[in-house]
């Protein structure tokens, strides 16, 4: 920590502030682009909880975010691994999605309870859009639609029980 500090010290010290400015700059402008690059790659990144969500929620963000951005990357750590290998495994077998990238790796985060650095396992899941996905998502609103109008009211419901 010393050793930042001189560094930064003997740096004041032998530029004449333009060469302090510029590097601020420069430095601004790459965050600036990182930032850039993360909120495109986000647009349709979908993180998932073990708890927060149910399943099928998740199920129904990626089909739409698959019809948005014709692919979709959902990512997990730890506990979580398993729900999201279950919601790309949903839409494979729906014919919705086919498998572009897989990747694992570990990250390290610090552990709020004992406050040391904890590996924990990270799954990325690229689906793409299948060939089928546009025909499979038109059958299912018209038979959800259908659906909906061969249910009984409310109404209609008590009628038929009152009738017994």
């Amino acid at each position: 920590m010393t050793t930042e500090t001189v560094n930064v010290t003997s740096v004041i010290a032998n530029g004449n502030g333009n060469a302090n400015t510029a590097t601020t700059m420069t430095t601004t402008t790459t965050t600036t682009t990182l930032a850039k690059n993360t909120e495109t790659q986000k647009k349709n990144r979908i993180q998932v909880s073990n708890t927060k969500k149910p399943l099928f929620f998740y199920v129904n963000l990626a089909k739409r975010y698959i019809q948005q951005h014709n692919e979709v990357e959902l990512s997990a750590l730890g506990m979580a691994i398993t729900t999201v290998v279950t919601i790309a495994e949903i839409l494979k077998n729906n014919g919705l999605a086919v498998e572009k990238k897989v990747t694992t790796s570990t990250v390290a985060m610090k552990d709020e309870t004992r406050g040391k650095l904890v590996q924990k396992a990270k799954i990325e899941i690229v689906l793409g859009k299948s060939e089928k996905f546009d025909s499979l998502m038109t059958n299912n609103t018209a038979s959800a639609g259908a659906a909906a109008t061969d249910q009984p009211t409310a109404a209609e419901t008590q009628k038929g029980q009152n009738k017994k």
